[in-house]
C-alpha cells in the first residue's frame, strides 16, 4: 500500500491529478500539502475519503514524521502574472520545495516533477523536442518561472544520479480547462472570463504567436501513465502536451465567435512572450504508447466554458446563501 503526497494538490493541474490518485486500490494515504496562493480546496471538495487529507502550508515548510512512497511536486503558479509578481515565492516553491520533499521520500521512493515548456523559452527550433537546451533569458521578467523549474529538474537529475531516487520529470506544455482561476491570467480563462462578461478580448500584441493547447483530462492521461499506471523506467524529462499548434489570435476568434461576435481588442505584447510553442512528442508516443491528446481544442474550449458557467452560478448561489 502507497502513501502519497501531493505538493500543490489543490490548484488546477494538481486536483485534477489527485482524482486519478484516489481511484487507486493500492492507495493508504494521499496527503494534499497546498498553500492555497493559486489553488482552492473547492477543488477537491468533492472528495469523500479517509485515505484524503489537505494540509494548508508552504511545501517548502511542510513538517511531518511520514515518508512518503510517491510525491509528486506541483507547487508553483504557472500564470505569468502571478509568478511575475512575486518571483522569490516562484523560486521558493519549486526549488527549496522540491528540496524540502526529497527529504520525505521513504527509500526506494518515487519523486514526479511537473517541469514546464516554458524552460525552452522564445525557442529558435520547432517542434520543441526534450534535447533541445532552449533559449532563455535568465535574467529577464519570466526568468522566475522558467529557470527555478531548469534549476529544479537539475536537483532532481543530479540527486538521482548521485543517490539513484526514482525519477519522473514532464514538461508540460500550455494546459486548459476545468477549475482554472477566473484570474488566471492566461489566454483561454482570459477569453472565456471576457466574453462571459460580455467584454472584448484582449489580445497581447497580434495574437499570431502560438501555442500547443492542452485539454487537462488528456494531459493528467499522460501523467497517470507516467507517474505511476505504466511499466516506465525513463526519468524524464518528457515532453506532455497536444502538438497541434494553433495562433492565439485563431483561439480568441473561436471564442469570440461563440458568444455572438464579441470585439476583439489588441493590446502591448506581453514582455518576452514567446512566439511559438510546440512539443515534439516521438519520445512520450514511444514511452507512453497509444498516449496522445485526443480531444480538440473546439470542443474543449467549450467543455471549460461550460464548467466556467456553473462556477460562476454557484459562486452567485453561494453568496447569496449568505445575504
Amino acid at each position: 500500500m502507497s502513501k502519497v503526497l501531493v505538493s500543490g494538490g489543490c490548484g488546477f493541474i494538481g486536483s485534477h491529478l489527485c482524482d486519478r490518485i484516489m481511484r487507486r486500490s493500492d492507495l493508504e494515504l494521499c496527503i494534499v500539502v497546498d498553500n492555497l496562493w493559486t489553488g482552492d480546496v473547492q477543488n477537491l471538495a468533492h472528495i469523500r475519503d479517509d485515505r484524503f487529507r489537505i494540509v494548508q502550508s508552504d511545501v517548502e515548510r511542510f513538517q511531518t514524521d511520514l515518508r512518503f512512497d510517491e510525491i509528486y511536486h506541483l507547487a508553483s503558479p504557472a500564470s505569468p502574472p502571478w509568478y511575475m509578481s512575486e518571483p522569490i515565492r516562484t523560486i521558493s516553491a519549486n526549488l527549496i520545495g522540491a528540496m524540502r520533499l526529497l527529504e520525505l521520500l521513504a527509500p526506494g521512493g518515487r519523486f514526479g516533477f511537473t517541469s514546464t515548456s516554458e524552460i525552452y523559452g522564445d525557442p529558435l527550433v520547432s517542434p520543441q523536442p526534450e534535447s533541445y537546451r532552449g533559449s532563455v533569458d535568465c535574467t529577464g521578467p519570466r526568468s522566475s518561472y522558467d529557470e527555478s523549474k531548469r534549476c529544479t529538474e537539475s536537483l532532481l537529475f543530479e540527486t538521482r544520479r548521485t543517490k539513484g531516487i526514482d525519477l519522473r520529470v514532464v514538461r508540460l506544455f500550455n494546459v486548459y480547462g476545468p477549475r482554472t482561476r477566473p484570474d488566471d491570467g492566461r489566454a483561454v480563462s482570459n477569453f472565456i472570463m471576457q466574453a462571459l462578461s460580455g467584454q472584448p478580448l484582449t489580445v497581447y500584441g497580434s495574437g499570431e504567436q502560438s501555442r500547443s493547447w492542452g485539454y487537462v483530462e488528456d494531459i493528467v492521461d499522460g501523467l497517470e501513465r507516467y507517474f505511476w499506471s505504466d511499466p516506465v523506467n525513463y526519468p524524464g524529462p518528457l515532453n506532455i502536451g497536444n502538438d497541434r499548434e494553433i495562433p492565439v489570435i485563431e483561439v480568441a476568434r473561436y471564442i469570440s465567435k461563440m458568444f455572438g461576435n464579441l470585439p476583439i481588442h489588441h493590446v502591448d505584447p506581453a514582455p518576452q512572450d514567446p512566439t511559438n510553442r510546440r512539443p515534439d512528442l516521438n519520445l512520450a508516443r514511444r514511452t507512453l504508447p497509444g498516449w496522445k491528446c485526443k480531444v480538440p481544442y473546439e470542443k474543449g474550449v467549450q467543455l471549460t466554458v461550460d464548467w466556467f458557467r456553473a462556477h460562476l452560478a454557484q459562486q452567485y448561489q453561494d453568496q447569496l446563501t449568505l445575504i
